[in-house]
């Protein structure tokens, strides 16, 4: 079994109409922050939020009469449940979704609110996979993998044929690998169409899952990573066998590039997007003499990120780039000296977000007082004149 150019160009001309053609746009300053020349498909505007739409529906036409009437099943932390979901209601087939404990709330609701049966069950992908595997046999359904099926790599391999279309001379392709099927799909259609085209697989380094089968070993995979959507512990069997003899490399991200991606497209491109979707983005901020002088197009693979994540992901980046700030000063514990303090930083331009008064600190005298103050700066170099100007009028500050 094998998956050809021929097999992907069929899945474009029965999505044609019925999902998102979305733009692949040139980003003039992500490509200043990396050194390539940047090109972004934005799958994150597809209805569902993700390019699992396209898999899943190619899937779905491609069912009898009979297996559509009894209802199709699959296990999924997200993405996939959602396109499936959607396009089945849209096509009136029953759906059951496994999802594992943990998956993001706004995952399940979206899921539930396509019109899914939602059953929560397993620690992992691969727990609540074999949890639907058994009901798949005792309720008799359509089981539609995630990403080991030909017909779901297919329907993936379009994003890569779109790509190319809107910018033909693209040189490389990061693609995120989680079970493989993106990567398979795309890889197919993109070496068909120019053989030169490098793509290279993007995992986080807590789930090197690809990586470990390509070296013929067990990898130890597991942690908490933002990047969930690609957190698998095994890549597929067909997936791999189709994608490995197709890429040139693969990188291992750490969790900040990938949180640094994230706050880069909501910051830049004014669009949201979630851990595993700004992946080929953190392969360029974690290798960029990978990528630099070279046309590269990047994926956005999907955007269902919880709130309250991006809000701690874009907070989080605020601290690293040292917008906000918190100092500790210690001085005389005497009327008027938080507002003397306050008034050094306000006439710097600083922005004061919350205090913490202290008296009762041991290292501190008992005729003092410690003071944490969290402030809002431009840049680093603010923060640093901020500090400078506190310590130039008897309140030296140190960061905490």
């Amino acid at each position: 079994m094998t998956l050809s150019i021929d097999d992907i160009r069929a899945a474009a001309g029965r999505l044609a109409g019925h999902i998102e053609r979305t733009p692949c746009r040139h980003s003039r300053t992500l490509s200043e922050i990396t050194g390539a020349e940047v090109w972004v498909k934005f799958e994150n505007l597809q209805f569902t939020a993700a390019y699992k739409e396209r898999g899943a529906l190619n899937t779905l036409l491609q069912l009898s009469d009979n297996e559509r009437g009894r209802g199709v099943i699959a296990a999924s932390a997200g993405n996939h449940s959602q396109g499936l979901a959607y396009h089945a209601a849209r096509l009136g087939i029953p759906v059951t979704i496994v999802m594992p404990r943990g998956t993001p709330f706004v995952k399940v609701q979206q899921t539930r609110a396509h019109g899914a049966e939602v059953v929560i069950e397993g620690d992992s992908y691969d727990e609540a996979s074999a949890v639907a595997m058994t009901l798949c046999k005792a309720r008799d359904l359509a089981f539609i993998h995630p990403f080991n099926d030909l017909q779901v790599m297919a329907g993936q391999g379009t994003v890569a044929l779109e790509m190319l279309e809107d910018v033909p001379d693209l040189e490389v392709l990061p693609i995120p690998i989680g079970g493989g099927g993106l990567i398979a799909g795309c890889a197919t259609a993109a070496k068909s169409i120019n053989p030169r085209i490098q793509i290279i697989g993007v995992e986080p380094a807590m789930y090197p899952s690809f990586t470990a089968k390509m070296r013929g070993v067990n990898g130890i995979t597991g942690g908490a990573t933002i990047a969930e959507g690609i957190a698998v512990k095994k890549v597929g069997d067909l997936s791999y066998a189709v994608a490995r003899p197709l890429i040139d490399q693969v990188l291992l991200i750490e969790e900040p590039h990938f949180e640094r991606a994230v706050a880069l497209y909501c910051n830049v491109e004014k669009t949201v997007v979630e851990g595993a979707g700004a992946a080929a983005l953190a392969a360029l901020l974690a290798y960029p003499d990978q990528f630099k002088g070279k046309k590269v197009g990047l994926i956005i693979t999907g955007g269902n990120i919880d709130t309250r994540l991006l809000a701690s992901v874009l907070t989080r980046e605020l601290v690293r780039d040292q917008r906000l700030v918190s100092l500790r000063i210690i001085g005389d514990d005497r009327p008027g000296l938080l507002a003397t303090v306050s008034a050094v930083i306000g006439q710097m331009g600083g922005n004061i977000i919350e205090v913490a008064h202290n008296r009762l600190a041991l290292d501190v005298p008992a005729k003092g007082a410690e003071f944490d103050i969290m402030i809002e700066t431009r840049d680093a170099q603010h923060t640093q004149e901020i500090m400078d100007a506190l310590r130039d009028s008897g309140y030296p500050p140190r960061a905490v």
